[in-house]
């Protein structure tokens, strides 16, 4: 059975791929194209996903969207019909994108791919969502929580999986949604919605929550974790174009500029920014009060997440919970689930947001519909493109670009440890590229931990970005309890890189350039997922005493994570990086 899942004309396109229920491929568009966050038809992950199973269109049992269209549809009629005329505007920029192309998903599969229209099929919004976590989750049995912006009229869910089946119990609908609050206080901090919100999260560990009366002016918190916005406040479901008002200006005050540079007494002001502006402490005061307001909206978001997680666990009584939507991408909130409800267990797969809804469709199809009872239990996310030796060795002769190729692994490894603690920079790119967006040791940028300065170093040469974002450390399953606060460093959400936990107190001034004021978004690691990361990780710790890696995403700022050879090259040609590793190929810069 050969279902091809799909997502797209929102934010993050992918396609997947499903054999008898088994993930043979999944990537999101963006990777292949190089446009960031591309919502388009994902023709090119679709034909990697053929490619890789050597399969041709007619050769599929099934293709399923993510959402159904119609429904949605509705939802944006309602939304303009029940605002107008204040969503006059809204409703001609709505009717050109619908009228055109969104209502005409199924014509469209069947034209782009060449697939028998009788075989395309929808599923709901968040029973994708929900699908996409319970199914490559390891539990028997689990509560479900899935929050985002808006699906169709969803915008959270409560439900159960057992085996092979999935319940939605209870339903948040449009317009009550967190997800859509804290995307407001995304573009009032001056960050683009639906790629700012990590931005937010990130600049909240240099505020004081002292807004947080003012941000629950904005909602009513009910004991089950539902929320009810107050309108009055908000322009998302009227305005194409602005997503708040005057009235919450006049709560929160002037927006923050999105040109501005944001710096803080605490993050201090990164010497690659040149001069310090003249009114430098003027800015800086009107900067902590945006990070105040980070660390409020942060904040509030928490309580509501858990006190959704603390009636979900006691309606159900079940101790494992699976998470799905964009919501599930906040790694500080998640942090913070195992420790302050009654779950014991929380799974979240890797592209928990919309690219991950054309996995779970598929998923939910083969198991709840097509009723297969087995399931495959993710233990790793490398579902993306790989390259051959022979293509990176093509690549690299062909351009004419000097090299270093490995015949001995373990010789590799240990002279690029040896370069790590040299407090080079190190590209590191290996087999196939990871499902979702997070970096995970097959397509990363590596660094020594142990230097404080490492983290400008790297910000400044190489990703080019604000100085106040986090970097995550890797470290080995057995040697994560020394570093982290961590009960079990064998979990998805640690696997995967979407938690973020306190780093021991005796342990942070050892790695200082990943721990984010005292927390860290940890990413736990073991030898037979990640052979040569592992190693690396480990003859770095047989070096310096400290098993410990930085690793951040092998991109640059504003660009997809690379994918291809040539992708790579051109990343580390264009920074700072001193070393490009692809597979046993190693090419280094001349130092002058």
């Amino acid at each position: 059975m050969k279902i091809l899942g799909l997502s797209f004309y929102y934010h993050d396109s992918a396609a997947v791929l499903l054999n008898n229920g088994k993930v043979i491929a999944a990537a999101e568009e963006e990777r292949f194209s190089r446009i960031k966050h591309d919502s388009g038809f994902p023709e090119k992950a679709i034909d990697f996903c053929l490619q890789i199973a050597n399969l041709k269109p007619n050769n599929l049992d099934w293709v399923i969207f993510y959402e159904k269209p119609f429904v949605k549809f509705e939802r944006i009629l309602t939304q303009t019909l029940s605002t107008f005329p204040q969503s006059r505007a809204f409703f001609v920029e709505s009717m050109k994108d619908w009228l055109t192309k969104k209502i005409w998903i199924k014509g469209e599969i069947a034209k782009k791919i060449s697939v028998d229209p009788t075989k395309i099929l929808f599923s709901d919004h968040h029973i994708s969502h929900a699908a996409s976590c319970f199914y490559p989750s390891p539990f028997k049995e689990s509560a479900i929580l899935t929050l985002d912006g808006v699906g169709e009229w969803s915008v959270a869910t409560f439900g159960v999986g057992f085996r092979n089946k999935i319940e939605i119990l209870k339903e948040l609908r449009f317009p009550h949604s967190l997800g859509l609050l804290y995307s407001v206080f995304t573009a009032f901090l001056g960050f683009e919605v639906n790629e700012g919100e990590y931005k937010v999260m990130g600049m909240a560990p240099y505020g004081t929550p002292r807004f947080i009366d003012k941000v629950k002016k904005l909602l009513t918190l009910n004991p089950d974790g539902s929320i009810k916005l107050n309108l009055d406040y908000f322009t998302f479901h009227s305005s194409p174009t602005d997503s708040y008002n005057s009235k919450f200006t006049k709560l929160f005050g002037r927006a923050r500029d999105p040109k501005s540079l944001f710096f803080t007494q605490q993050t201090g002001y990164p010497r690659f920014w040149g001069d310090k502006p003249k009114d430098y402490k003027k800015q800086m005061e009107l900067n902590q009060r945006y990070a105040d307001l980070a660390a409020s909206i942060q904040k509030v978001t928490e309580e509501v997440i858990l006190t959704m997680c603390n009636f979900l666990a006691k309606e159900t009584k079940l101790t494992n919970l699976c998470m799905a939507g964009g919501v599930a991408l906040n790694s500080v909130a998640n942090g913070k689930i195992v420790t302050q409800t009654p779950f014991k267990n929380l799974f979240i797969q890797p592209a928990a947001g919309d690219s991950g809804g054309a996995l779970g469709a598929a998923l939910y199809l083969h198991h709840n519909i097509l009723n297969n009872k087995k399931r495959y239990h993710f233990s790793h996310a490398f579902f993306g493109k790989d390259f051959t030796r022979k293509v990176i060795k093509k690549y690299l002769t062909y351009n004419g670009i000097a090299y270093k190729e490995y015949k001995s692994n373990e010789k590799l490894i240990k002279d690029i440890a040896k370069k790590l603690n040299q407090q080079k920079v190190v590209g590191w790119f290996q087999g196939r590229f990871e499902w979702g967006p997070r970096a995970l040791g097959h397509r990363s940028i590596l660094a020594d931990p142990r230097k404080s300065k490492m983290k400008d170093i790297v910000n400044a040469k190489i990703k080019f970005r604000e100085p106040y974002r986090p970097f995550a450390p890797v470290t080995l399953q057995e040697k994560a309890q020394e570093y982290f606060e961590i009960d079990d460093p064998k979990s998805g959400p640690a696997k995967f890189m979407i938690i973020v936990i306190p780093t021991k107190k005796e342990k942070a001034n050892a790695i200082p350039a990943v721990s984010h004021m005292s927390t860290s978004r940890i990413q736990t690691i073991d030898s037979k997922n990640h052979p040569r990361y592992y190693a690396l990780v480990k003859e770095f710790g047989k070096l310096t005493g400290v098993p410990v890696l930085m690793n951040t995403s092998f991109n640059l700022r504003g660009e997809p994570i690379v994918n291809s050879p040539e992708d790579a090259y051109s990343t580390f040609i264009r920074s700072g990086l001193d070393i490009l590793v692809m597979e046993n190929f190693v090419v280094e810069k001349q130092t002058k």
